[in-house]
């Protein structure tokens, strides 16, 4: 045989060079962005779960048949109280949770509200179970971590990362309803991925996951924990939400310090009015779309979470006024809401 080739020679003496001589920590190579992102995971993957659904459907000749499908969610009580996307739940006729460990539980749809597409669930354990704690979306910046957790396409426990890339959004829901107050992020979100959770870098819920735009690159919406935590309290208490509807479509917008001096206002932004609804209470009140809600019945209105939030149950059927900033001015207007319904 011949002599070997130097270049293998030279191949071994550098792998020996670069192997080192003593095994590294491998904490020491993480960047600090990667333990932010481990740490935040730690805090919540074993409160997410996988959720599948049976529902009966009825094809073209009335035939009914069993049609299956699959989201995600995640556990926010130890005593197995889970929330989820309203488009994952609803209509089901059998939901099954199952948890980061494997173990299966039937679970009970306790509300649904469509107009947030959010739902809450419940499964029965003997054991405290792990859950997430929810965070607050009122004080998030654009630009700050995002973390998405869920089963896309049925691949459990995946993760994505990105940033906050928006606040304030509203989305129409495949229901066609709106969704106010939503956060607009760039942390990729597949089928499968709706009701899992958004955390920020302390491993705090921020938002629950909810939509993405079909043939858009690093768009992805979650409805935030803020709107969340209103809904699991109307469930919790009613067994429902109950809304006082007003017919608007609006965003949040920042209002300048001169013109919250002029006018004596305590926020520094409000509900910049894009729609109104032919016929609804706004309409027959006398609201404008470019009006700027900034109170309603002098309870100060610092976004569209803010005013749906406000707007709650105890208005139903009531004259509520309105303050907007209309051009130059600030004007009261009477607007009387009826309970949202459908």
């Amino acid at each position: 045989m011949g002599s070997r080739p130097q270049f293998i020679d030279d191949l071994a003496r550098g792998a020996q060079d670069a192997a080192p001589s003593a095994p590294l920590d491998d904490t020491a190579l993480l960047d600090a962005y990667s333990r932010t992102v481990i740490g935040a995971l730690e805090r919540v993957r074993q409160a997410v779960v996988f959720i599948s659904v049976e529902r009966q459907l009825a094809d073209q000749r009335g035939a009914r048949r069993n049609v299956g499908g699959t989201g995600s969610g995640f556990i926010f009580t130890p005593d197995g109280y889970l929330l989820t996307n309203s488009h994952v739940v609803h209509g089901a006729t059998h939901i099954v949770v199952t948890l980061a460990d494997g173990a299966r539980f039937d679970a009970d749809l306790i509300g649904d509200d469509p107009a947030s597409d959010l739902a809450v669930l419940r499964i029965g354990s003997a054991e405290p179970l792990p859950h997430v704690e929810l965070g607050s979306s009122g004080a998030l910046r654009v630009g700050q971590i995002a973390i998405a957790v869920g089963n896309p396409l049925g691949l459990a426990q995946t993760v994505t990362t990105g940033v906050v890339s928006a606040l304030g959004r509203t989305l129409r829901s495949t229901s066609g309803r709106m969704i106010y107050d939503v956060i607009q992020t760039d942390a990729a979100l597949n089928p499968g991925n709706s009701g899992g959770p958004l955390i920020d870098s302390a491993g705090h819920v921020i938002g629950v996951n909810t939509a993405i735009i079909s043939g858009a690159q690093a768009i992805s919406f979650a409805t935030a924990i803020d709107t969340a935590k209103w809904v699991i309290m109307q469930i919790f208490t009613h067994g429902r939400v109950r809304r006082a509807y007003i017919g608007v479509a609006g965003t949040t917008t920042p209002i300048s310090r001169r013109v919250q001096r002029f006018f004596g206002l305590s926020a520094a932004s409000g509900v910049h009015v894009m729609e109104i609804v032919k016929g609804s209470p706004a309409a027959l009140g006398g609201l404008r779309t470019g009006d700027r809600i900034v109170a309603v019945d002098d309870i100060a209105v610092d976004s569209v979470d803010g005013l749906q939030r406000t707007l709650d149950a105890s208005r139903i059927d009531r004259p509520v006024k309105i303050a907007v900033l209309r051009g130059t001015q600030k004007l009261d207007v009477e607007v009387t809401p009826v309970e949202q319904t459908g």
